[in-house]
């Protein structure tokens, strides 16, 4: 079916299981030949970024030749290589059982898990068959998408029948023959073709407001910690210590508490818990000292044990 009217959507809810397919083999040319997707942004590389983003998946398929990652991945590669996005996304299609595909290019860098979910969402509320992010201007993202793998491996025959191959195709060819919705997102649709917009990627991470999450996220990635935890509580506990006992506190109690919730379940209700008790433990901490400096008060205005008359 084709019908390339735009649908918008904002529905949300519980997304169903799905597969995820990351095209990380393009020729960068843009950025001279740079191996694009281990460009670091934030402190992480773009394409462990983008698998942050599809941490949900059943099964994740990286179209590219094998490298290191932070999340356990499937490695395809579409013959001959460098064949183009279609030729690589049947081929990473090809190692997909879910219903769903979640269809991504490896240079992504404010993708989210919460994007990945609306895109699941309106594939799943409208019936379509992908669900597609717009950019700023209104233009379409295919590779920031979701898919029925049905309807998608329907085509790519059809392509491959018509052409005797996918190699060099053009994605409109693919995605021209498909039912579509459009869920406009300008910030997770931003893509790094330039270095220009390597540069404005990290510029925006350390924008006020951005760069403690994206701290947060980089720490976990590069410790291997796939955890979420309040860090409410946690910056209210180190401020804390620091105020009721001395500044070096602050880190060292927050260590502490980790370290303690790891002994225990080693979830959010351990850290929660750890925390609970450390926060009470530095106001009756801050509360001994404040009476005690009263206490020093009053023996200085004559409330105190009078000293021995020296004359």
């Amino acid at each position: 079916m084709s019908d390339n009217a735009p649908v918008t959507t904002a529905t949300t809810g519980t997304a169903a299981p799905y597969d995820a397919v990351v095209l990380a083999g393009g020729a960068a040319r843009r950025l001279g030949g740079a191996d694009k997707p281990g460009v670091r942004v934030g402190g992480r590389a773009l394409l462990d970024r983008v698998l942050a983003a599809c941490a949900g998946a059943r099964t994740t398929i990286v179209v590219a030749a094998p490298r290191p990652t932070a999340r356990p991945v499937r490695w395809a590669r579409e013959e001959p290589f460098g064949g183009g996005p279609v030729a690589a996304l049947e081929a990473g299609l090809r190692l997909t059982t879910a219903e769903f595909a979640v269809v991504l290019s490896a240079d992504l860098p404010f993708l989210e898990q919460s994007a990945v979910r609306r895109l699941l969402a309106a594939l799943r509320d409208t019936g379509a068959d992908g669900a597609l992010l717009t950019d700023a201007e209104g233009r379409d993202q295919p590779l920031v998408a979701a898919y029925r793998t049905a309807p998608l491996r329907r085509e790519l025959a059809a392509l491959a029948a018509e052409h005797g191959g996918l190699t060099g195709l053009p994605l409109r060819r693919l995605t021209g023959a498909l039912h579509l919705a459009r869920v406009p997102d300008p910030l997770a649709s931003f893509d790094c073709d330039t270095w220009d917009d390597i540069a404005d990627a990290r510029a925006r991470i350390r924008e006020h407001g951005h760069v403690l999450d994206e701290w947060i996220s980089a720490v976990k990635d590069e410790l291997g910690i796939d955890l979420d935890v309040d860090t409410g509580v946690l910056l209210d506990l180190a401020r804390d210590a620091a105020h009721g006992v001395a500044r070096p506190a602050a880190p060292l109690t927050t260590f502490l508490v980790g370290y303690a919730a790891a002994q225990g379940k080693g979830g959010p209700e351990a850290v929660a818990e750890a925390s609970r008790k450390a926060a009470a433990l530095a106001l009756r901490w801050a509360a001994e000292h404040k009476g005690a400096e009263g206490a020093a008060g009053d023996q200085g205005k004559g409330g105190g044990t009078s000293a021995p008359d020296a004359g």
